[in-house]
């Protein structure tokens, strides 16, 4: 198919997130959009959104369970083979709902939602790392004109990061988990908006605490990791951060890419940008901190 705009977003409750949700559909027009932390069972999902998003063209793929994780993929691009969750990934201790698969006009599509991994060594952590290599099983047996997108739980860079020494002795940006996603992305995918925007500071999440996000102390997280058919399609990678302000919002933004044409032009990183950011270093502690 021709142009496209897909998105991803971890909305940190649908449910909550609704009020912000149907509109910035409305205003951005996504004709893909993979959405994280819904929260949800199927069911209720769809008693939720379903009307409302039929009206608007979309199609729904949805994987998840009440009160944590849950996935999601809403298209108008078609949605075909349909296949929630991951074979032979592991549980803690049971299988979670973090992934959900579909082809959506020609492009094999993941909507991932990563585990957080919580303290280094732990168990959870062991168990985000096993997440990661299953992710990797399944996309290296899928096509290569593939996404896969969503909440990583994994700075790729220290760039990624308002500042490394504030995140020292935390997940996110540890040795392995930065490994787990360059082995991934070895199968040949590209991050498309690292790509487009190699020297930007560019952000996709900030705590709700502390003033971080109107200081813009956050962490890129969030990222299109796109096969080389795809990534050769991008005219557009930027960050809604738009969407991240205001009243009720998540405390992540979406990632949008246009392929094909860029309805916007070719903006970004991030709109708009903050007005007032903290640059210097070792000035902010994160607030769960000590």
């Amino acid at each position: 198919m021709g142009e496209v705009r897909i998105a991803t977003w971890n909305v940190n409750s649908v449910k909550q997130r609704v009020p912000r949700l149907l509109p910035w559909l409305d205003e951005r027009q996504p004709d893909v959009v993979c959405l994280q932390e819904t929260k949800l069972a199927d069911d209720a999902f769809q008693k939720l959104l379903g009307s409302d998003l039929a009206e608007r063209g979309y199609e729904v793929a949805a994987h998840g369970e009440p009160t944590w994780n849950g996935v999601a993929i809403l298209s108008r691009a078609g949605l075909e083979d349909v296949v929630p969750g991951l074979e032979g990934a592991p549980g803690f201790p049971h299988a979670e709902s973090r992934a959900v698969s579909a082809t959506c006009g020609g492009i094999r599509i993941t909507s991932v939602y990563v585990p957080n991994g919580r303290v280094p060594n732990s168990e959870h952590y062991e168990y985000k790392l096993a997440w990661l290599a299953s992710l990797r099983e399944t996309v290296k047996a899928g096509p290569e004109a593939a996404i896969v997108c969503g909440d990583m739980n994994i700075a790729p860079t220290d760039d990624d990061v308002f500042d490394p020494d504030a995140y020292i002795g935390q997940t996110h940006v540890t040795a392995p988990e930065r490994d787990a996603l360059k082995a991934l992305q070895d199968l040949g995918l590209h991050d498309v908006v690292r790509d487009r925007w190699p020297n930007e500071r560019v952000f996709t999440y900030w705590d709700y605490r502390a003033g971080m996000f109107h200081q813009d102390l956050g962490m890129r997280i969030d990222l299109v990791l796109a096969g080389a058919p795809v990534a050769e399609r991008v005219k557009a990678a930027w960050i809604d951060r738009q969407a991240r302000k205001g009243s009720g919002p998540s405390d992540h933004a979406p990632v949008m890419v246009d392929l094909d044409e860029a309805p916007d032009g070719d903006i970004g990183p991030v709109v708009p940008p903050p007005s007032a950011p903290v640059t210097r270093r070792r000035s902010v502690k994160l607030p769960q901190a000590p």
